[in-house]
């Protein structure tokens, strides 16, 4: 079944193979991948579109003296199985197992450790500048999509690298996507480019034109195609790239091998920084992921076979934010929504079809999304910003200075807040209560489940200041819903009164506490559970109440304890000197790998059962 790809056991093994099988070999590859992210979910569409790339970058180059950066690190896959880790794959993005991006300690031939967009000219240029210093000689490769284009970050590089007088290969993969489809003037740039139909007719003329020259046509033909000055490069210039004092070489076919190999090679040559234009197709060889690249991009289980991707039946946070913003939509004119390239992974893709003039897909540029909003919301609108936790990190300096300075009322819809999963320490959502709740003037909150959510997005939309609504990934928590207090700003919610201890719960956390709670009373203590909601400011008049009837307050959360809510309790408690036991759940000074959520929650000792056995050894003693 894949008897090419059993003869690649390590780096460079590809190089043994005869260049008849490499479309063979391509083909196995694809295979394997689809079989394998159908049994245990991951990035299928990007990694597909890269395998004939992946394999000419890896013909081309010796790893890991030369080093391959990754920008995002999500189409990695085949990288990995070139380089000996295909029997791994059983185990991708499990607890313990591979992870689905680069990491330097599975491998030196991940040079680089990747997961957010817009980094890898960056990265690559100062492997470039360490060469130099350290007089090393090898060849560098910054492999980026035409969607991380959009990310600022990608061309402060792009106007460094540009004064370059020794090599760097900036590869282009461009394939009209980010996760869902590119937006901007990059975006039409590039299009433009692809498609530019004087060059498809002129060199269909000069084509035909020369194959009629009798004897020798076909062989002069042939030579124009194979030379170094193509006839693409000669029409199309990449006059952007160019412009900038940057090499510009493409576009190339990504999926043909000998086009791959031949612009690699002549990139090699060059003695400053080069873009090579690759041309590929997202979910190439899986009929659905090619029909449907947003679906397949981070997919779960699915069935081969029918394309039939595994769901769960319960609605999720991200889709009861996506109820909830279309309500306000039809409420109030002034609402508008702002996405950084993720309108579907962030719920905002019905709200789009609906309002449509109201709904701003920015690209991948989390920094200019923020204080485009707090432009709106200075012009008199009301905008909504729904970003990944893991990437409002992006954007902490534009929420400072662009909107909370001037208290501006833009709120921050925080979704995969806490724990994610299987994407790893880049895309935890550890750290946003501990940022966000760093800076005056922020306020911010967390709803214990979809209801609640539903009437934290009611309560946003007349409130005037900075706001942000953290969620988790994943089904929301249908519990709880006699507790239904209105919300009011900085006001916690009283769920079940007890005893000696009081467990105050931020967001996702209510749910474990209500399970420690139960744990609790079979050991004959009755706990007291009180949803926070607000994380910032605290609910003073709730904490003095607690502090009164309780010997002990556990505060539990899903973010780093180090500035996150508990030690803002703490805080409070210890600078009004009330004698107050305070103890904390949370996440330790840790990056939180790969995994099952639960499996990671357990290790980290913040599942029900091991809070409650902290608890009861505390109060027994």
């Amino acid at each position: 079944m894949s008897a090419i790809l059993e003869q690649i056991k390590q780096a460079n093994d590809i190089k043994k193979i005869d260049p008849s099988q490499y479309d063979a070999l391509a083909e196995e590859l694809r295979e394997f991948i689809i079989h394998s992210v159908s049994e245990t979910g991951g990035h299928l569409a990007s990694n597909l579109g890269v395998v004939e790339l992946t394999m000419a970058l890896h013909l081309c180059l010796d790893l890991p003296k030369d080093k391959i950066i990754w920008d995002v690190g999500h189409q990695a896959y085949t990288h990995k199985i070139l380089t000996g880790r295909k029997e791994e794959f059983a185990g991708l993005r499990s607890y313990g197992g591979m992870s689905g991006f680069p990491k330097h300690r599975e491998s030196q031939c991940d040079a680089f450790d990747t997961g957010h967009s817009s980094t890898s000219i960056s990265a690559a240029l100062g492997y470039v500048r360490a060469r130099e210093l350290t007089g090393e000689d090898y060849t560098v490769v910054a492999v980026i999509g035409d969607g991380s284009l959009t990310g600022g970050m990608a061309y402060e590089a792009l106007n460094n690298a540009a004064r370059l007088n020794t090599n760097l290969i900036i590869i282009l993969n461009d394939n009209k996507m980010s996760i869902s489809e590119n937006v901007g003037g990059m975006s039409q740039y590039l299009n433009r480019i692809r498609t530019n139909e004087n060059y498809v007719e002129f060199k269909s003329d000069v084509e035909t034109a020369l194959r009629r020259i009798p004897g020798i046509g076909d062989s002069v033909a042939r030579g124009v195609k194979r030379s170094k000055d193509s006839l693409k490069q000669w029409l199309i210039p990449g006059g952007f790239f160019g412009d900038l004092g940057i090499e510009y070489m493409g576009p190339v076919d990504g999926h043909n091998m000998n086009q791959l190999l031949r612009v690699i090679r002549t990139a090699q040559k060059e003695k400053q920084a080069v873009i090579v234009h690759v041309i590929t197709q997202k979910g190439k060889g899986y009929e659905p992921a090619e029909t449907r690249p947003s679906e397949f991009h981070g997919v779960g289980k699915f069935d081969v076979k029918s394309g039939e991707i595994a769901k769960s039946p319960n609605i999720t946070y991200t889709e009861a934010f996506s109820k909830a913003i279309q309500y306000l939509g039809t409420k109030d004119e002034r609402v508008v929504a702002v996405s950084a390239a993720m309108p579907s992974g962030t719920g905002l893709t019905k709200f789009a079809k609906r309002f449509p003039g109201r709904f701003f897909d920015v690209g991948i540029a989390e920094e200019h999304a923020v204080t485009f909003a707090g432009g709106l919301a200075a012009g008199g609108l009301k905008p909504y910003v729904a970003i990944y936790s893991s990437f409002f990190q992006r954007a902490y300096d534009q929420i400072i200075h662009d909107v909370c300075i001037p208290d501006l009322p833009v709120t921050f819809c925080i979704d995969r807040a806490g724990i994610v999963g299987a994407d790893g320490e880049t895309h935890q959502g550890i750290l946003d209560l501990s940022f966000f709740a760093s800076i005056p003037g922020m306020t911010i909150c967390a709803p214990k489940n979809k209801y609640e959510l539903y009437d934290m997005m009611k309560f946003s939309l007349n409130f005037g200041h900075p706001l942000a609504i953290r969620y988790p990934r994943g089904d929301a928590y249908e519990g709880e819903q006699q507790h239904r207090a209105p919300i009011v700003c900085g006001k916690s919610e009283m769920l079940y009164e007890g005893e000696q201890v009081a467990l105050v719960a931020v967001g996702s956390m209510v749910e474990t506490a209500i399970q420690v709670k139960d744990y609790l009373a079979e050991a004959g203590l009755a706990a007291t559970v009180v949803n926070a909601r607000f994380i910032k400011p605290l609910d003073t008049d709730m904490l003095d109440a607690l502090s009164e009837k309780h010997n002990m307050i556990v505060t539990m959360e899903e973010n780093v304890l180090r500035g996150g809510f508990g030690e803002a309790v703490s805080d409070y408690y210890m600078t009004k000197g009330l004698p107050v036991f305070v103890k904390h759940v949370g996440i330790p000074d840790v990056f939180v790998e790969h995994g099952n959520v639960a499996q990671l929650k357990t290790s980290m000792g913040m599942d029900p059962w091991a809070i409650s056995a902290k608890i009861l050894s505390e109060v027994l003693l």
